[in-house]
């Protein structure tokens, strides 16, 4: 068991390596902090999202601080609706994960693995445009946005995206 978990455990580490190159989607691109010039704050509630709809400007970089209020890990993903569903698929295989990683577990501290882009009390994952935040925790997504495009900003833990924790966001 303790062979599997530590498989297991590799694996997580392993997926977010490409993170390192920035990907880049129609809609924009990760972007460092500094560059930002303008923050939102977001609530991350349990299944709810403080505001309920978000917009930016197009080439506007906008750094995003995420509060989660809730008693569940939650997650802020920014991307399209086929986005978000390809994304869901992914977190229902680490689905475990989700709920062990700010925990210490069988002498693995998760919540101090370096999982690409790490920012405080959450993770990154994917291609830099979804944070995994923890109940309680703070964390931040940075990113710039380059054209108008029809996203949403999600959680895709488990079920959350279909209760409704999802919104609009307008690049205008």
């Amino acid at each position: 068991m303790k062979h599997l978990f530590i498989t297991a455990a590799l694996a997580l580490v392993s997926l977010p390596t490409f993170a390192d190159e920035a990907q880049h989607f129609a809609f924009g691109e990760p972007a460092p902090a500094a560059k930002a010039t303008r923050t939102v704050e977001v609530v991350l509630k349990d299944i709810a999202f403080e505001p309920k709809s978000l917009r930016v400007k197009a080439g506007e970089t906008v750094r995003f601080v995420l509060v989660n209020e809730g008693k569940l890990p939650h997650e802020f993903n920014l991307g399209d609706k086929a986005m978000h569903a390809e994304h869901q698929k992914e977190m229902v295989a680490m689905q475990g994960n989700i709920f062990t990683a700010g925990m210490n577990h069988e002498g693995m501290d998760h919540g101090q693995m370096d999982h690409g882009q790490m920012s405080q009390g959450g993770h990154a994952h994917g291609g830099g445009n979804t944070v995994l935040v923890q109940p309680g925790q703070r964390a931040e997504l940075t990113w710039t946005f380059r054209t108008s495009a029809p996203i949403e900003f999600a959680c895709n833990v488990p079920g959350h995206y279909q209760a409704g924790m999802v919104g609009p966001l307008t690049i205008e």
